[in-house]
């Protein structure tokens, strides 16, 4: 009598691979102080300026600027718009950017609230 090696073809997990039961994690929102680190050192790069002749301009230390450009820090109002003075910006500038780029990655990723509607206006809406 011979035996025969079972076929690979016939062979059925006892339990699926770790993991494979489980939704896929939701994306994660990006956090509002890396958004606004981005637009500084995008808005910085973009006049060719250096991080030490902006954190001069803006009287803030070179190390806390590079800190808030890379999102480590969560900076003060008044600190985020001495930073977005020494580039020419108000901290309305610096804050419409920063919402405009929050609404460009969430807008791609992210599914409307049940129930709520989505504007597409791009903009903040105030009521009074």
């Amino acid at each position: 009598m011979t035996t025969q090696a079972p076929n690979p073809a016939r062979v059925v997990p006892l339990r699926p691979p770790a993991g494979a039961d489980r939704p896929p994690a939701p994306a994660r929102e990006p956090l509002w102080r890396d958004l606004v680190g981005d637009v500084l050192r995008r808005e910085r790069l973009a006049q060719q300026r250096t991080l030490k002749d902006v954190a001069e301009t803006a009287r803030i230390s070179m190390p806390y600027l590079s800190e808030i450009e890379r999102g480590r820090k969560e900076a003060s109002s008044e600190v985020l718009a001495a930073a977005a003075r020494a580039l020419g910006l108000g901290l309305g500038d610096l804050l419409a950017l920063t919402q405009g780029e929050l609404v460009r990655l969430t807008s791609r990723t992210a599914a409307p609230a049940r129930g709520r509607p989505v504007s597409r206006s791009g903009g903040l809406c105030l009521a009074a």
